[in-house]
């Protein structure tokens, strides 16, 4: 499994991606709570209770409330 690190512009560590070698990924925030999912195969997006946000990989958008502009 491959896990990136998220940071802000100012090298602050704010979460994590990590994606198996099936293309799922697991998004997590610093604490390694885990704040959602993308599942490949579904080409879906869901948060941490597993309900579709979006179709497509938008794992992006579970660290944009957490970065300061």
């Amino acid at each position: 499994m491959e896990r990136a690190e998220i940071k802000t512009s100012d090298f602050m560590l704010i979460g994590y991606i990590e994606t198996d070698s099936s293309g799922n990924k697991t998004v997590r925030d610093r604490n390694m709570v885990i704040l959602g999912y993308y599942e490949k195969n579904r080409n879906a997006t869901m948060d941490n209770y597993r309900r579709i946000i979006a179709y497509g990989d938008v794992t992006g958008v579970f660290f944009s409330s957490k970065i300061r502009y």
